[in-house]
């Protein structure tokens, strides 16, 4: 191979980092790489990038491989002593054209492998630049870094570091980029997302940044955000839900549970109350609203009756896009130190929760039936509807936008679609 390869795993602000990752590791002249952007989510996260390296570097066994991300900062030592690795960058590291120039050469001793320094150090996130999103028709901005939150569960802010966020006028300037690169739909995306703004002078928040982009680059079609978490949500954004109908109605939350002593022992800052008051609110100011959410099965100490009540927490509200997470312990959190529920009954119960999710999904897919719907076409034969549902559009033409009306679904996309109109988004 020649040129720069990325293998990505995780969140969407992965995703963006290792475009930014490609344009540092070209400037600094790195050729016949592979970057492994890594994920520490879980266990399973870990154990797949594992597996992805090991096949990398039989495919190509002359490349040089980088190994970065939040698995490789919480985890250094595990991928150093791969011996397929050669380099281990952290996650400050892997965004500065440096660190690709001074690479150590091929035979290095462990410890030059090792590019990785203390991540809580860190105080501020540099505002980095990219004009293209590779293989994605919407684009990613990165406005928060970090999570000053230390749910028990959670591995992410020891990869992380503390929440930092990126100056707004730095925003506004990416997407404007974005935009004359031919992106009409824009992701704003972080860590801790809905904690933007609270290092910054004037203490601006999430929901003004949103308001700002709108304002400062009108060209922008559609605007989303990542997950965020409920209880932080402020007054802006609540404003622009009702209000702007560039901001998609659609919204991914962090619940994690359904029931308040699990909540607790997360040290989650909602209660279960606080979740379905959120979104009764949302759908109040925007009806046709459509949720995702994030949910862990097996919780250490979680009965069957507190499981039941994360499931009838997302029928109650109706998730239509429902992710769900064994519980995997991970080393130095704690909740990894917690009285354990046995593994099979973890696997058992998120199989439950996911079937649950599986039937509100049609539940949701039979309500767009009918309906019309703007699709912005992507580059695999789907779109996505406003609400970020999913329809297969064969032959149309990525970056198109178009007008539809629903007719059916297969049990996963939207599938029978009428279209009534098209705008080329250039």
């Amino acid at each position: 191979m020649s040129g720069v390869d990325i293998i990505t795993f995780g969140c969407r602000l992965n995703t963006y980092e290792s475009e930014v990752m490609r344009a540092k590791a070209e400037k600094a002249g790195l050729n016949n790489a592979i970057l492994v952007n890594t994920c520490a989510v879980t266990g399973e996260a870990v154990r797949q990038a594992r597996q992805a390296i090991r096949r990398a570097r039989r495919e190509n066994p002359d490349a040089r491989i980088i190994v970065t991300g939040c698995a490789a900062q919480v985890q250094k030592q595990t991928f150093a002593d791969m011996p397929e690795v050669d380099a281990v960058l952290g996650n400050e590291e892997k965004l500065k054209s440096a660190s690709y120039r001074s690479l150590p050469d091929f035979g290095v001793s462990a410890e030059e492998k090792l590019r990785v320094n203390d991540i809580m150090s860190v105080r501020e996130t540099a505002p980095q630049m990219v004009r293209l999103i590779e293989g994605h028709v919407r684009a990613f901005i990165q406005v928060q870094n970090g999570c000053d939150h230390r749910c028990t569960f959670c591995i992410i802010p020891y990869g992380r570091g503390n929440s930092r966020s990126v100056p707004m006028g730095a925003v506004v300037d990416q997407a404007r980029k974005l935009v004359e690169s031919g992106y009409r739909e824009i992701v704003l995306t972080g860590v801790d997302a809905t904690s933007y703004g609270a290092d910054l002078p004037g203490t601006p928040t999430l929901g003004l940044l949103a308001r700002t982009l709108l304002s400062q680059v009108p060209e922008i079609r559609r605007l989303r955000l990542s997950s965020i978490d409920s209880i932080e949500v402020d007054g802006h954004l609540m404003d622009l839900i009702a209000e702007e109908p560039r901001f998609m109605p659609h919204l991914h939350l962090s619940l994690q549970h359904g029931d308040d002593m699990i909540l607790k022992r997360m040290k989650r800052r909602h209660s279960r109350a606080d979740a379905l008051h959120f979104i009764e609110n949302v759908r109040r100011l925007r009806p046709g609203t459509s949720f995702g959410a994030d949910m862990i099965a097996g919780f250490p100490t979680e009965t069957e009756e507190m499981f039941a009540n994360a499931v009838r927490l997302a029928e109650e509200a109706g998730i239509a896009h429902l992710h769900v997470f064994p519980y995997s312990p991970r080393e130095g959190t704690p909740a990894a130190r917690m009285p354990q529920i046995d593994r099979a009954l973890v696997k058992e119960r998120a199989a439950r929760l996911r079937a649950t999710g599986l039937q509100l999904h049609q539940t949701h897919l039979d309500s767009m039936i009918g309906t019309q719907q703007s699709l912005l076409v992507e580059n695999n034969g789907l779109a996505h509807t406003e609400n970020f549902t999913a329809a297969a559009v064969p032959g149309l033409t990525p970056r198109d936008m178009v007008e539809v009306t629903i007719t059916g679904h297969n049990g996963k996309h939207l599938t029978h679609v009428t279209q009534t109109s098209s705008a080329a988004l250039g």
